[in-house]
């Protein structure tokens, strides 16, 4: 309950004669509201011509029952409301800044398993990180990077970036790094999220029971440790916490969960084995400065072996890169756009931003943000290229074609072992600079070949041919099935699993039925295929805080999407996705990592179709639980929606503070155009 405040004089801005004449007469004549109880048990009284004993009139009109009594609180009152976030990549720090700045009295924290911030930005480290769409086009909408070094920015930066957004908005406050969810539970009565999470035992960690900042308690043994003795590797020493949430928003993202190829005799190998999301350090350089002499295989010829090969191939003796299946190469993204802008020649190949470039920027903000804008209308241009239009493909193909033949003309054999006969897009496009460059040199070899077996020595191909290797490096992506690899239990004991089986089903993939108050972002079905992403995770922040201004404002103690919504979005999938080349016969992680089958990791559209539809929810598409009302020791115990009315005043008039003509103020006054 908020405290009881004192009469509050009217605004110094009000006319002199006003405050001195009127003021203090008006406020004696209503000095008995300072001793006047608002909102008690009989609150009701005979003002409302109601006895709060009364019981329902005969003839069955509704009047008041002692089922139900006001809230002893003002209709804009903002009760505590607990969120917790889940991942602090992009999304994560968006929320961090947005949902204290939208939602009134919030406890929040936000958990990460990563000892920083920064999503798979952080988690992985690998040679030739960098981002494969254009930098400005990679930022937050509220905050703009005038200083990328290139317009693909490598990892470095990006990562700085996203640190540099949790420190000017003091994130702090909210984060518990290292702290990793390993189970999450609903639990119906009390309408909140059990959640335990497993982060290292503090080094001043003392074996006594101790609460966790936010009211987590530890668990297990006294201290919360999995362990019972102080060991030399205490540094490796966990232990589990309990925390609870009335909200939760999952900000994992999809592409969070790498996993090993499943390839006989891959731990027997002897060399130094690394995969891609798992790199050694931050400063990958530095780990192969040795490797002049070495052989290095690289598997895979996705985003990141794309990225890897052309780093590596003048560090190390010899590249084996082992290539399972094809894919498209574009020219690089938008650089007549990029030339255009900054009058350069248009078959140049500098994307690099110099001193000069990154000063302009800074210093003519209109410039910039031309510039900035220019770049998202263009790659916010090219949805249609998704849709299946037999004409056209042919007509891209043979472009596409032409450039990747042109950029392996040294060996030109390669073009027939990577160049695909499904439709552009199928798999996720990237520009891959430099890649199709380096397989061209000397010291590259690139193999085209199934893959038997890892040996203790290298890799043995279908054919039986044995490469030696020193290093091998898996680059082979994520676990992209949404199979977390923790329980998520929600009503009825149903983990997000098994609701996840054989595919994901969500509700515009923000949330599913049967798990109340968890919400995601960059969940199943919500990746970009064409346009801007950035911008879309921010409207899905913005969504789930909607959801939790409703849920604290109406005091509802669960959201749950309907059944027959989750099935509507469902067969919505169903017929947009045909009509695309995302449907087409090839290997990709937008459909699990399957050749064929069902889209599970792309939105059904294009990036502005998505922020339209994440822009007004349908409330109606929800079943809702509102907070308990029955009276204290009643037999009945019943909601009512209309709860949240509270007992018939407004913050300001109940406490007398602040401003009680608020609606006449210019920026809450909508001036209608007059008709000329």
């Amino acid at each position: 309950m908020f405290p009881r405040r004192p009469l509050h004089p009217l605004p110094t801005s009000y006319p002199g004669f006003i405050r001195e004449t009127m003021a203090p007469a008006f406020l004696r004549s209503f000095s008995h509201l300072r001793t006047m109880s608002f909102g008690g048990k009989n609150s009701n009284g005979n003002a409302n011509g109601v006895d709060s004993g009364d019981k329902p009139a005969p003839n069955g009109s509704l009047t008041s029952t002692p089922e139900f009594k006001l809230g002893d609180f003002a209709i804009d009152e903002s009760p505590p409301i607990k969120v917790v976030v889940i991942g602090a990549g992009f999304s994560g720090v968006t929320a961090g800044v947005r949902l204290p700045q939208y939602i009134k009295n919030i406890d929040l924290t936000i958990y990460d398993k990563n000892a920083g911030v920064g999503g798979t930005w952080y988690s992985n480290r690998y040679p030739g990180l960098a981002c494969d769409i254009p930098s400005h086009t990679y930022q937050l909408t509220f905050e703009p990077n005038t200083n990328w070094s290139s317009f693909y920015a490598p990892a470095r930066e990006i990562r700085a970036y996203i640190e540099g957004v949790a420190t000017k908005y003091k994130l702090e406050r909210y984060l518990k790094l290292s702290h990793e969810l390993v189970h999450a539970r609903y639990d119906e009565p009390s309408g909140k999220w059990h959640l335990r999470l497993r982060r290292p035992v503090p080094a001043t960690a003392k074996y006594t029971q101790t609460p966790d900042t936010n009211g987590a308690t530890d668990t297990n043994n006294s201290n919360g440790s999995r362990k019972t003795n102080r060991t030399a590797e205490e540094e490796e020493e966990t232990e589990e916490i309990e925390d609870t949430a009335d909200f939760v928003l999952f900000c994992a993202g999809g592409l969070s969960r790498w996993s090993w190829p499943d390839i006989e005799g891959l731990r027997s190998f002897e060399g130094t084995l690394l995969h891609s999301a798992k790199w050694m350090s931050d400063d990958w350089q530095e780990d192969v400065k040795d490797w002049g002499d070495k052989r290095v295989g690289v598997i895979g010829v996705g985003s990141s072996a794309l990225q890897i090969v052309p780093a590596l191939q003048p560090k190390v003796g010899q590249v084996l890169n082992f290539v399972r299946g094809k894919t498209w190469l574009s020219p690089p993204f938008f650089s007549e756009t990029l030339a255009d802008l900054m009058k350069r020649d248009p078959d140049s190949t500098n994307y690099t931003f110099s001193e000069d470039d990154r000063r302009k920027f800074k210093e003519d903000p209109e410039y910039y943000k031309a510039f900035r804008h220019e770049l998202e209308n263009v790659i916010n241009s090219i949805h249609h290229t998704t849709l299946k239009d037999p004409e056209r493909q042919v007509k891209d193909e043979a472009e596409f074609r032409r450039s990747m033949a042109d950029r392996v003309a040294k060996k030109p054999w390669i073009a027939d072992h990577i160049i695909p006969s499904f439709p552009i897009a199928c798999r996720r496009l990237t520009p891959g600079n430099g890649y199709l460059e380096s397989l061209c040199e000397d010291n590259v070899e690139f193999i085209p070949k199934e893959i038997k077996r890892v040996t203790p020595k290298g890799i043995e191909t279908a054919d039986g041919q044995l490469y030696e290797l020193d290093v091998l490096i898996c680059a082979t992506g994520y676990d992209t099935n949404y199979q977390y690899p923790f329980p998520i239990v929600g009503r009825n004991g149903k983990t997000l699993q098994d609701h996840y089986t054989p595919h994901p089903v969500t509700y515009l993939s923000l949330c599913t039925d049967g798990f109340p108050n968890w919400f995601n972002t960059l969940g199943p079905n919500s990746a970009i295929g064409s346009g801007a992403l950035l911008c879309v995770i921010e409207k899905e922040v913005e969504y789930a805080a909607k959801v939790v201004q409703k849920m604290q404002r109406e005091r509802i103690k669960s959201i749950d999407v309907k059944r027959e919504a989750v099935e509507d979005f469902d067969r919505y999938l169903q017929a947009y996705f045909p009509k695309t080349v995302y449907s087409s016969k090839c290997r990709s992680w937008y459909k699990m990592g399957k050749e064929e089958g069902r889209v599970s990791g792309l939105w059904p559209g294009s990036s502005l179709h998505a922020l339209r539809a994440f822009e007004h929810p349908r409330w109606e598409d929800f079943d809702y639980e509102y907070q308990n009302t029955g009276e204290e020791g009643s037999a009945v115990s019943r909601s009512n929606r209309f709860h949240w009315l509270g007992d018939g005043f407004s913050y300001n008039e109940k406490y007398m503070v602040g401003d009680r003509a608020w609606y006449l103020r210019d920026d809450q006054v909508d001036y209608p155009p007059v008709p000329e």
